[in-house]
């Protein structure tokens, strides 16, 4: 039900693949679009990749979803939430949300640079504690 409201609160009507690719994202936290893509196939296998990126940019449009990018790497989906950065493994590929509000970074980047900035996203990598362990 929590996914419905969303979906709602952002005057998205909430459909079974809506409410399917919303369930995906929040099992994984962070997700490809291929992985997602293989996801929601066993449950609608008739589902095609263009409607599945059309539904994730019509969620992006309304900042319900948002792009996680990674360089290097394929960018990865996530449901919009509270001001985070993320920390990447470079060893395993996790990528996990840290607390962080990024605001007074954006403010001090427009005061220095004069930009009308927009957003700011953080990826820090490093080696996870379980990969240390190897």
């Amino acid at each position: 039900m929590k996914h419905e409201h969303l979906l709602k609160n952002h005057q998205l009507k909430a459909t079974p693949q809506r409410l399917a690719i919303m369930q995906l994202m929040s099992q994984a936290g962070h997700i490809s679009i291929e992985d997602l893509y293989q996801a929601i196939r066993e449950k609608f296998s008739s589902i095609s990749l263009a409607t599945l990126y059309k539904n994730v940019h019509t969620m992006m449009d309304v900042s319900l979803i948002r792009e996680v990018k990674i360089s290097g790497q394929k960018t990865k989906y996530e449901i919009e939430k509270e001001a985070h950065a993320h920390v990447m493994c470079k060893s395993c590929g996790e990528l996990k949300d840290i607390p962080f509000n990024p605001n007074n970074l954006l403010q001090t980047s427009m005061d220095i640079s004069n930009y009308q900035a927009e957003e700011v996203s953080i990826v820090i990598s490093g080696i996870c504690p379980a990969c240390q362990k190897k």
